[in-house]
């Protein structure tokens, strides 16, 4: 968990400076936690929604839209690495509730949303239980990098 993620500045087509070469040091994280007896296919789509959540609601992770050398635009996505941790069903119940004492920004995935099909149902299926009660699945925080750290604590970096 003590593991350090730097990018380096891109100048794009303005000249660089030094300083656009020196490392990026992000005093937040994005974390997602995944309870360790999902398959493959599960963790893949457990992370994709989590991290839709975050993008959405908190604007100052998403960086700027992309470019290809003959103008064509992408979409902007995170502007920072997301780590991804796997937990027992005991540490991210855990973590929920210290993402919750801690107010950070958090979205949540039970296991109820696997039967369901869309947003309007699954939304439904987590209003339905109460917030001791969801059978978490999967938690995505973001927050400063030392809250965020108390929040996964126990839990390990995903293989």
């Amino acid at each position: 968990m003590q593991r350090t993620y730097k990018t380096r500045r891109r100048a794009g087509r303005q000249s660089r400076s030094m300083s656009d070469d020196a490392p990026i040091r992000f005093d937040t994280k994005i974390t997602v936690l995944l309870r360790e007896d999902l398959e493959p296919w599960q963790r893949l789509n457990v992370t994709a929604f989590l991290v839709s959540g975050l993008g959405s609601q908190v604007p100052e992770v998403i960086g700027e839209p992309y470019e290809d050398a003959d103008g064509v635009r992408y979409l902007p996505m995170f502007r920072q690495p997301v780590l991804v941790f796997e937990a027992t069903k005991e540490t991210l119940r855990s973590a929920h509730a210290k993402a919750l004492s801690r107010a950070l920004p958090r979205s949540v995935f039970t296991s109820d949303l696997f039967t369901t099909g869309n947003d309007r149902d699954n939304r439904a299926a987590v209003r339905a239980v109460g917030t001791d009660g969801l059978d978490l699945v999967g938690l995505a925080v973001y927050g400063p990098r030392n809250a965020v750290d108390k929040v996964i604590k126990g839990a390990r970096m995903h293989p």
